[in-house]
């Protein structure tokens, strides 16, 4: 695998945790009614995105071994 696949992985492995972590962090909905607030979320996709971009760096972490 050359570099230019392994960098491409490696971008893209930081660019789906940033965006997996910024929504399970960030909330979806939220409602202010006087002093009442409530927050809803829905973090089953960012589930998913943390999961692919893991997957992502190992594979270019991998990538440049030989075995």
């Amino acid at each position: 695998m050359n570099k230019t696949v392994k960098t491409i992985l490696m971008v893209a492995g930081v660019g789906l945790l940033a965006y997996g972590v910024y929504t399970m962090i960030a909330p979806e909905a939220a409602i202010n009614i006087g002093p009442l607030s409530v927050e809803a979320q829905d973090n089953t996709n960012a589930y998913i995105t943390i999961g692919l971009g893991v997957v992502a760096l190992v594979a270019s972490f991998l990538a440049g071994k030989k075995a």
